[in-house]
């Protein structure tokens, strides 16, 4: 067994418990403990670590070893032990509280360890008879002494110990400062009290801080003891609940190893956390920041927990404040209690009662560094090279952690503690036969009060004291959570300074507003006012998403782009078949409409070239007006050729369908107004094609053809070939009409408009008959083109019909084959080529004879033969 484990073994040897009379049995020459007591009606107990370590003795394991020796004297707790005092002086000189009841008091040194805190429990419990342990623990065969309560003790470890060996007699224990939420467990501790919240509500207001600031990656350093490791598993589990990860878990062992401790220090380097959680008492915590001042370590954002969170300890020494300026941590409401700095600073180990405090002395020469000479009692002192008090010294001229009054957090809870116990003792006073718990029962006898009774009473309690604050504890014996949360700031002066920047409310019914925040009022680390980034793997930019790194925490990603067509929320995400991505990936905004625009370059390239092809067509037209009456205007009927020349106008126009935003009536119009001006424009060459082939076989003797081709019948020819597309267009119209379509490929950020053809057979159709019209003209024209005649308007027509062949064939294809709005591009460049095409073989030469050659222009050339015969 370890030294620690075998006193504490040893002590539960003090004795046996038997299940049916509770008797007691002591082992012989056990020693008494350094005790600070008073006299009182009634006694209360108290247990606080006055020293922070214990110098076990060397075992031998043959004899009764030799009293352990407390070192490292605390004045923090001794501030603590002293409230204790002033509070049950203060309801002894009130009167009002516990009239005609003086209250006392007896106090023990824990020395910050599990089994001298059992020692001491067991001192407690023992009654007045005898002298030491002997002659204790034998009251009425019980183990009930003079004291029916215990306050204390301070750390969890500690409490744990004391709890279950005070739980077993219902004698209500009622702590300070242990915060384990193991504690809360009343099948395992049914007399544990406390006025000290729970870790639990602790570690949910530090996950809603983390959750807060956003820290995603997040260290956590506990101490080796209940509660740094009780409060530091709670809060790993509850960070990766939240989403949020762990960067590293280390414990600091409580030998403060520097080896131990500097590879704590490595790893919180080596892990990148920047926000970094220590839950530990502030000694164990002292030993860490020793550590990590020589190893250099700077830029880590401390979270602290209530246990160092306004620690004088750390923060006076000015040797932290380059490290520790800007912590931040929760802290239990502190309190301004009137005339307890007057009493702390009254102590004098001169007084007439001062050789009856064990702990005065190495309170005074520790303060002074000064030696009073070895206390008798049993209290072993270390004078070694210290010089003598002079008797002059006094606690006013001292400035530290025990006459600092500005942050009375954890001695709020103790003047809490006491006065809760003495409304119990009140309500107890108050009891009426017949009503209450002890209905059936005689009223408790303040004079031989059972700790059952009062375990009750306490549990009951509920008021408000001066300072406003409600004491009354829940189900589980815990008080209401309610911290503040403070920031360590460094001032001008030097002196670093707890600034309460937000609190937390378990109380509050709404959620969010358990946690309040100021943040215009925070300091972080480094004195900066940006709120520090503590993540594993940087944010992924808008637009790409995370890709978890294998073998790694889930917080651990790299950022991968999204693809076009997608954008990033938790993974990339496609958008709607309407919509694409924005160039930074991050919101799916309406796909760009793509289609023939008045707007854009080729649609004013189109509209161009049409309007000018109509203009020109309509200057022919001027120009043979202004010679109808000329021989080669008249030669071929000159009113085919201004039906001729207003269908080429038409031809020209109808392109303009084709741009512009696709809507059902411009689909209808452009592809019906394109077939039928066509074969308009076809039909009036059909027929000036047949009316020079026909003009000349009726110069042959007897021929009579021309009376079946005049004027009458080829309006009739063309109204005839129009018609019949009219009658294709209509039923195209009424059964399966050209209707606006979308096109929305998904890899593509445009939606292509256009007009779909509604029936395809019906478009061939159309195409189909413009194509046999055309193939007909050109045949009859190439018939002609041998004609004896100056100027054969066959052979015009020949070549224009040729282009226009060479046009639609060339078309077909091309307009399968091209994408989007191209495919409309290709459709009307046909329609201006093949117009083009006609204007140009065939009025282009007239023009220039009309114009240029106006000798020509005479009935005699145009009859005379030609010269060549030759195609």
């Amino acid at each position: 067994l370890s030294s620690s484990a075998h006193s504490s073994f040893l002590l539960l040897l003090l004795f046996t418990v038997k299940l049916g009379s509770l008797q007691c049995e002591l082992l012989p020459d056990a020693m008494s403990l350094p005790v600070l007591e008073q006299k009182g009606d009634i006694i209360l107990g108290g247990l606080f670590s006055l020293h922070d370590m214990v110098v076990e003795p060397s075992l031998s394991f043959t004899s009764m070893p030799p009293p352990p020796q407390c070192t490292r004297f605390n004045f923090r707790t001794f501030r603590w032990m002293q409230t204790m005092i002033f509070a049950i002086e203060e309801i002894n000189r009130d009167g009002k509280l516990l009239p005609n009841i003086t209250l006392g008091y007896k106090i023990y040194d824990s020395c910050s360890t599990p089994h001298q805190a059992l020692k001491a429990a067991v001192e407690l419990m023992g009654s007045e008879k005898g002298s030491g342990i002997e002659g204790k623990l034998q009251s009425k065969g019980t183990c009930n002494g003079t004291v029916p309560v215990v306050i204390g003790d301070g750390g969890s470890t500690q409490s744990l110990v004391v709890a279950r060996f005070l739980g077993v007699f219902h004698v209500p224990q009622v702590s300070y400062f242990s915060s384990c939420a193991c504690l809360s467990d009343k099948k395992e501790f049914p007399a544990f009290l406390r006025t000290m919240p729970s870790d639990f509500f602790q570690v949910y207001a530090l996950i809603q801080l983390v959750k807060h600031f956003g820290w995603t990656w997040v260290g956590v350093i506990a101490g080796d003891d209940a509660y740094g490791r009780g409060g530091a598993s709670i809060f790993a589990d509850e960070v990766r609940k939240l989403g949020a990860c762990v960067a590293l878990h280390e414990i600091i062992p409580k030998n403060r190893a520097q080896t131990a401790i500097s590879s704590i220090v490595s790893n919180i380097r080596s892990s990148q956390a920047r926000v970094i959680l220590v839950f530990a008492v502030e000694q164990d915590a002292a030993a860490l920041f020793d550590e990590a001042l020589r190893g250099g370590l700077t830029g880590i954002q401390w979270l602290a927990s209530e246990a160092w969170s306004t620690a004088a300890v750390l923060s006076t020494p000015r040797k932290y404040h380059h490290i520790l300026q800007g912590s931040m941590g929760f802290a239990i409401r502190r309190a301004h209690i009137p005339g307890l700095q007057d009493f702390l600073l009254q102590l004098n180990p001169s007084g007439p009662d001062a050789h009856e405090d064990p702990f005065l002395v190495p309170f005074w020469e520790e303060v002074f560094q000064c030696s009073l000479g070895v206390w008798a009692k049993g209290q072993l002192n270390n004078v070694e090279g210290k010089p003598p008090c002079s008797g002059t010294e006094e606690l006013e001229s001292i400035t530290n952690i025990y006459s600092d009054v500005s942050q009375l957090r954890i001695s709020y809870n103790v003047y809490k503690a006491v006065y809760a116990i003495a409304h119990a003792l009140k309500a107890m006073r108050s009891c009426v036969k017949g009503k209450g718990p002890f209905s059936q029962q005689a009223c408790p006898d303040l004079d031989n009060i059972e700790p059952w009774q009062l375990l009750h009473y306490i549990k009951q309690v509920a008021h408000v004291n001066s300072f406003g604050d409600e004491i009354k504890f829940d189900e589980n014996g815990d008080p209401a959570a309610i911290y503040d949360l403070v920031n360590w700031q460094l001032r001008s002066n030097g002196e670093m300074e707890f600034v309460t920047i937000g609190k937390f409310d378990e109380t509050t019914t709404t959620e969010s507003q358990k946690l309040q925040i100021q943040e215009h009022n925070i300091l972080w680390n480094g004195n900066q006012t940006k709120v520090p980034l503590s993540v594993c793997s940087s944010i992924c930019p808008p637009g790409t998403r995370k890709a978890i790194r294998p073998n790694f925490p889930v917080c651990c990603h790299d950022c991968v782009v999204c693809t076009a067509g997608e954008i990033n929320a938790i993974e990339c995400v496609r958008c709607l078949p309407e919509f694409w991505s924005n160039p930074e990936r991050t919101v799916c905004i309406p796909k760009q409409l793509e289609f023939l625009s008045f707007s854009d370059a080729i649609g004013i390239t189109v509209t161009a070239i049409s309007l000018i092809g109509s203009l020109i067509t309509c200057v022919v037209a001027f120009i043979f007006s202004c010679h109808r009456t000329t021989p080669i205007v008249r030669a071929n009927n000159s009113e085919l050729s201004f039906l001729l020349l207003f269908s080429l106008t038409l031809c020209f126009l109808c392109s303009l369908t084709f741009v512009g935003l696709p809507s059902e009536w411009s689909c209808m119009l452009r592809h019906t107004a394109f077939g039928i001006t066509f074969v308009l424009c076809i039909s009036c060459i059909l027929g000036k094609t047949i009316v020079v082939l026909i003009a000349f076989k009726a110069t042959l003797p007897g021929s009579n053809v021309m009376k079946w081709f005049g004027p009458v019948q080829q309006k009739a020819i063309i109204a005839f070939c129009t018609l019949v597309q009219v009658i294709i267009c209509t039923v195209w119209l009424v059964v399966s009409p050209p209707t606006p379509r979308k096109l929305m490929p998904r890899e593509s950020a445009i939606v292509i408009l256009l007009c779909d053809e509604g029936s395809h057979i019906a478009f061939a159709l159309v195409l189909g008959y413009i194509g046999l019209l055309a193939c007909l003209c050109l045949l009859l024209a190439f018939l002609a083109r041998k004609l004896p005649d100056n100027f054969n308007e066959a052979r015009l027509i020949t070549f224009s019909m040729l282009i226009f062949c060479a046009v639609w064939v060339a078309f077909i294809p091309a307009y399968i084959s091209s994408p989007g709005k191209y495919a409309t591009v290709t459709e009307v460049f046909a329609i201006l080529a093949s117009s083009y095409g006609l204007l140009g073989c065939i009025f282009a030469p007239k023009c220039y004879i009309i114009l240029l050659k106006p000798e020509k222009n005479t009935r005699k050339y145009l009859m005379s033969k030609a010269t060549t015969d030759k195609f």
